[in-house]
């Protein structure tokens, strides 16, 4: 590695009894109390004096900080290019929103498309610099995917623990590496229980998540990257050439995330790099957020969310434990704030995202881009400050023909999980497999047609039929004869129009009921032609909300 230069000595303190001691991975409380909430702890006067000269000929990724990282000789060979992730200004989203300096951290782009291939990383050098062979972790999916592409590569066995509410593509796409997918049809701390009861019978290694020395360590790289690229992007103070934003915000689950990110942030002041902190502001889902509900009660506590509401289930974490009181106290020490937001703001979110800034991003990582919408608009973030959000991950599916079969084990619990009962998904429960099996979408957007794919799947066993244009979509209903049609109005080869003049003339298709969405404002010319033709007609900004639903609901009741 170029520009290596001997590590750092670092120890361990224990954040309870603040006994210091040595790090090794398998070693996972203090000796002293018991405690296994420790964090690393350098030589922060010495880095001071070689910090940050000693970087300037080293690649811009993970490892160009490794003397704050806890491991003694990365292996470049386990490297996947993780880290160095860009922070593009978003000049649309700003312009809208009235607040110029927002720079979106975009950790899509990281190996496997989450910010959770940094903690793989760091953790899998660890292990391998043990000897450890063998691991288990729980996940609701993305971590179980950059751990089993690290664990693949440095020849390490994965027992991925992972929930039944986790998509099916993210499941294949960890047996793809060959790690083992056990399934478990319980929450998502059930699946850890489990998870670290098989860990301790069988003696393996177990991913504690925020409790993990190598996770947080992980994450604090965030932190070193945003003020060095903030920095080149908006200049900084004669005193330093790092610099930190005034707000973070990113969407949380357990939280490690700006933990680290705050730690990270809390060792540049102390070399000398940063004069603050910035206010850090994690994000919940509303269907599933004890952290906020337990911090605007002002609790010392998290309540326990026992039945999570929120189908984005990636953060679906109802028991944060300990970590929210650190984080508690961080977000309190810089002026933060928890917020959250509902699955249909997520959604949204990722409308504008895509349409004004060209990143597609996942429901989780828009959750932040929700909160960060609604902070501005209740006027917590000001218009002058700059401010980063993370964009934590991107999905990327393994087709199930690569996999074949027994690829994965089940584990039932014979405790039911409630559903969600509230806000845009328990509408759809409206849409009943038995009255409108088989829809047919024709819509040209494949961010539109994913999503609410995705949705009405989640609901039941519905056949959804799919066209990219309007000849297609016709072609499609004429031989498939559908229970209902979703149409989009402006479409390439037929468009929308078109296409319900043809299906009204075919005593076949006319009796089909037709929802008609639309990007344009239409004339009264345009609106005269669907007359009687269709069953509602909805701007496409509207296309998921519950007005659209509430249309969906009203054919089934007809």
């Amino acid at each position: 590695m170029k520009g290596v230069i001997q590590p750092v000595a670092f120890v361990l303190k224990c954040l309870d009894c603040g006994h210091s001691f040595s790090y090794y991975p398998t070693s996972v409380a203090c000796p002293q109390c018991n405690s296994e909430w420790r964090q690393a702890e350098y030589d922060y006067p010495a880095l001071s004096k070689t910090y940050p000269a000693v970087l300037a000929d080293r690649p811009f990724n993970l490892w160009r900080y490794h003397e704050l990282l806890p491991v003694h000789s990365p292996y470049p060979t386990i490297s996947l290019g993780e880290g160095g992730s860009p922070l593009i200004k978003a000049e649309n989203l700003g312009m809208m929103l009235g607040c110029p300096n927002l720079y979106i951290k975009d950790e899509r782009q990281g190996p496997t498309g989450s910010f959770k291939d940094r903690q793989a990383a760091v953790t899998i050098a660890a292990l391998k610099e043990a000897g450890i062979k063998e691991m288990v972790a729980a996940s609701t999916g993305n971590v179980a995917i950059s751990y089993s592409a690290y664990t693949s590569r440095a020849s390490i066995k994965l027992w991925a623990f992972v929930t039944s509410l986790v998509p099916a593509v993210k499941m294949r796409e960890i047996a793809l590496y060959g790690s083992q997918v056990i399934k478990i049809t319980g929450s998502y701390d059930q699946c850890k229980q489990v998870a670290a009861e098989f860990a301790r019978q069988r003696g393996l290694y177990l991913d504690l998540g925020a409790r993990t020395i190598t996770s947080i360590e992980a994450m604090k790289t965030i932190a070193f990257e945003i003020a060095e690229q903030l920095a080149w992007q908006i200049g900084s103070t004669p005193k330093s050439s790092w610099k930190s934003p005034d707000w973070y915000v990113q969407a949380i689950s357990g939280g490690m995330g700006p933990l680290g990110v705050y730690k990270g942030f809390h060792e540049l002041m102390q070399i000398g790099l940063v004069d603050r902190i910035p206010a850090i502001a994690p994000i919940q889902a509303e269907g599933c957020a004890p952290m906020v509900t337990s911090w605007k009660k002002g609790l010392a506590d998290s309540e326990v969310v026992t039945s999570p509401r929120t189908h984005i289930e990636t953060l679906a974490t109802g028991d944060p434990g300990r970590t929210y009181k650190f984080l508690r106290k961080y977000v309190d020490e810089t002026g933060g704030v928890f917020e959250s937001v509902t699955d249909e703001e997520a959604f949204r979110a990722m409308h504008v995202l895509a349409k004004m800034e060209g990143i597609s991003a996942e429901p989780a990582a828009a959750v932040s881009f929700a909160g960060l919408f609604k902070l501005i608009r209740a006027g917590v973030i000001k218009p002058s400050d700059v401010v980063v959000i993370n964009c934590t991950g991107h999905t990327m599916a393994a087709e199930q023909m690569v996999l074949g079969d027994n690829w994965i084990r089940d584990v039932n619990f014979v405790t039911k999980i409630e559903a969600p009962q509230e806000g845009l998904l328990a509408a759809l429960d409206q849409v009943a497999p038995d009255r409108f099996p088989r829809i047919a979408l024709v819509e040209d957007s494949i961010e539109a047609r994913r999503l609410i794919r995705r949705i009405l799947q989640s609901q039941g066993n519905f056949t959804i039929l799919e066209a990219q244009n309007g000849r297609e979509g016709l072609e499609l209903i004429e031989k498939e004869l559908p229970d209902l049609i979703i149409l989009d109005l402006m479409m390439p080869e037929l468009d929308g129009f078109d296409v319900l003049e043809a299906l009204r003339k075919n005593q076949e298709t006319a009796t089909i009921p037709v929802i008609v969405s639309t990007a344009k404002e239409l004339t009264v010319d345009e609106k005269n032609r669907l007359g009687g033709k269709i069953q509602a007609l909805l701007q496409k900004g509207n296309f998921l909300n519950d007005e659209f639903l509430d249309e969906v609901k009203s054919l089934i009741k007809s």
